[in-house]
């Protein structure tokens, strides 16, 4: 890895350098009037798309040194000379202008920030708080009164106490089998343990110590809650004194079987113990970050310890990099040396600001642990106004001994892995979209742009119909750009209809837009129009999409349709082409043949989740119908169908609805009453 992009400019200024006159000359002057104070900045190209955010604490210093000498011919002079208008905010401090940075980028996504995935959907282990006495139902404690350990995600609140952030489910799962195990927490809803009359299968394997049902006093109970709270904070060695002192303090009372519970607890929380190796560090709450680049990708590895316990760890992905690091480069040599925290060249100078703008973006709204371990120095500047930010004292190192460098050699081989695997997949999926493109014989202008639109149709009988659009571009499926389409106004289990009306609804829109002449309004709005269209189907599926595309005056070459094979197996799928051309068979081992298959199986398992869930909210509402005396599960069905749900039942006349076999005239009026 290069320490620095092989086409940066000179990234210290000399004198006698003339100033850029490429750029619009209100931009140059806004620069001149800018004041030395802390703040935001955005700079924005001809049509208005959001090259870049930036914040400084100094804006003038900052922002003149993008305009205050020649970058001609240099990669970061073409990057510079897009910008035509420029925008600022002034703020209070540095960490303020921190919080707004990552804001902007995330809500924005600037073409030359580096971005990482907004994902904060770590989940959390909730453990309830006892909220009154114990009550006297049925001579048992009242659900409230008997703290429960559960899995939570979502927003934490002051009603309970939360553990983590978890990297995973598994993580949770594992440690309230662990609480199970030792302290035998229980995890059952209110509602269950209220109506328990009679211990559970958990009290049989000893996995729950039956509060429901008195078998363990709520004192005793709450001792064990006590006990696993400081067990998840990372007290473990004071829970094992403390249950210790409990044991020989039931053994002088006599109270042997108590004395042998506490014991098996011991052996229990020791076995945990040497298997976590949790006496081998004084850390409790750490966080592991590596940085690493290969190929034009970057990936970084986050590794949560949480009371002292290796929890396991996330990759990250972020996307804008090489483009950031040459303006990255730019703000780092107005604030000079003795600000950017680190060498602006040498080796790791990529993989450091990476972690830095991972650490800025990752802990904007989630809890920061007060130390740590990072793959390469990190700016301390960050780090001060982290600390500035979350009210803790954050502290980083990149040179860490004993425990702490077995954490962070494990973190590094999980990040080699993970991006050796996503290079491997790119690589697979590039291959793929070429194979597809090569066996269609299309010449996109980009491969990395080239999108495929698929289409589905489902429903139950007739009931219930949605139809799919999904979207493949850069090579992955974009879930972020699906569509479902609720399809009315058509004959009950008409396939074709549904075709007919979903690629009206999406491709009319396109079109419309098209012919006034803004392409990049359409864009924003509805998508760009895509370089192939699929369909599910054979030749009949085909040629109604044929007649839309000739309405709407769309060429027929973009149109393929995906028919299935004989038996309806797997690789011997074939397309079929609407603009005449016979159809293709790629053969099972085909790569083109693969991505089809992936795009149609999306569409498929896209289009019937949508289904079910609008049949499951259509039944529900059927149910009234069969409250209408003289209508069964047949005559509920017929109508179903007949009228395409339960709205287009409701909307019906009595006329409409005695043309329904079965249906008379009085059982016709019964039902319009009934829905009306």
């Amino acid at each position: 890895m290069p320490d620095a992009p092989q086409d940066s400019p000179r990234l210290h200024p000399e004198q006698g350098e003339v100033p850029s006159t490429q750029h619009p000359e209100q931009l140059l002057k806004d620069v001149a009037a800018l004041p030395p104070l802390p703040g935001v900045y955005r700079y924005y190209d001809a049509d208005e798309q959001l090259l870049y955010v930036g914040k400084a604490g100094n804006l003038k210093k900052r922002v003149s040194s993008y305009f205050g000498r020649q970058h001609d011919g240099t990669r970061v002079g073409h990057m510079i000379g897009r910008i035509v208008r420029m925008e600022t905010t002034v703020v209070r401090s540095e960490a303020e202008a921190l919080l707004l940075e990552n804001n902007l980028i995330k809500t924005q996504n600037p073409k030359f920030n580096i971005l990482f995935r907004d994902d904060k959907s770590y989940p959390y282990l909730k453990l309830s708080i006892a909220r009154d006495t114990p009550g006297a139902v049925r001579g048992t404690p009242s659900a409230t009164a008997v703290p429960r350990v559960a899995y939570y995600r979502g927003a934490v609140d002051r009603r309970n106490h939360y553990f983590g952030p978890y990297p995973s489910a598994w993580a949770v799962k594992e440690t309230i089998l662990l609480l199970q195990k030792v302290f035998r927490l229980r995890t059952c809803e209110d509602t269950v343990f209220s109506n328990r009359t009679r211990p559970c299968l958990l009290y049989q394997i000893k996995r729950c110590s039956a509060p429901c049902v008195n078998q363990i006093s709520v004192e005793a109970y709450r001792r064990d809650v006590a006990s696993a709270e400081a067990f998840l904070k990372g007290e473990a060695r004071e829970v094992l004194r403390e249950l210790e002192g409990r044991m020989l303090a039931c053994a002088e009372r006599l109270e042997f079987e108590e004395a042998a519970e506490i014991r098996n607890q011991i052996s229990a929380l020791s076995r945990v113990l040497h298997q976590q190796a949790v006496d081998t560090t004084t850390d409790r709450d750490v966080d592991i970050l590596v940085a690493k680049v290969q190929g034009g990708r970057a990936c970084v590895n986050l590794a949560m310890v949480r009371g002292g316990r290796h929890l396991g760890d996330r990759p990250y992905f972020p996307s804008h990099v090489e483009d950031a690091m040459v303006m990255r480069a730019i703000d780092q040599v107005a604030d000079g040396p003795a600000n950017s925290g680190h060498a602006l060249r040498g080796a790791g100078v990529m993989e450091a600001q990476i972690l830095e703008s991972f650490i800025a973006q990752h802990y904007d709204g989630i809890s920061v642990p007060p130390s740590l371990i990072t793959s390469h120095p990190v700016s301390q500047t960050v780090l001060d106004l982290l600390s500035e930010t979350k009210g803790v004292k954050v502290n980083a190192t990149h040179q860490p001994r004993e425990q702490r460098r077995v954490w962070l050699d494990m973190a590094q081989q999980n990040a080699d892995l993970q991006l050796t695997r996503l290079l491997a997949e790119e690589g697979s999926q590039q291959a793929r979209t070429r194979a597809l493109i090569d066996a269609l014989d299309l010449a996109p202008d980009d491969l990395a742009a080239f999108r495929i639109e698929c289409f589905d149709v489902s429903h139950t009988a007739g009931e219930a119909t949605q139809a799919s659009c999904v979207v493949f571009h850069h090579h992955k499926m974009q879930s972020s750009e699906y569509r479902r389409y609720r399809i009315e106004g058509v004959t009950g289990g008409d396939d074709y209809a549904a075709m007919r009306q979903v690629l009206m609804r999406r491709y009319a829109k396109l079109t419309s837009v098209s012919m006034t002449g803004d392409p990049v309004a359409g864009a924003q709005e509805h998508g760009p129009m895509p370089d192939l269209v699929l369909v599910d189907g054979g030749k009949g599926q085909v040629a109604v999409a044929r007649e839309v595309f000739g309405t709407l005056g769309i060429s027929l070459s973009l149109l393929v349709g995906v028919e299935k094979g004989e038996g309806r197996k797997v690789g011997l799928e074939e397309l079929v082409f609407a603009d005449g051309r016979e159809k293709v068979h790629l053969g099972h081992d085909s790569a083109a043949l693969m991505l089809v298959a992936q795009i149609r199986d999306e569409a498929h398992r896209f289009a019937i989740t949508g289904m079910r869930s609008q049949r499951a909210k259509v039944r529900v509402g059927g149910s009234r119908i069969e409250e209408v005396p003289g209508i069964g599960p047949k005559k509920r069905a017929s109508l179903l169908r007949r009228f395409g749900g339960v709205r287009g039942v409701a909307d019906a006349s009595v006329e409409d609805l005695m043309s329904v076999d079965g249906i008379s005239r009085d059982l016709a009026e019964a039902i319009y009453r009934a829905l009306r």
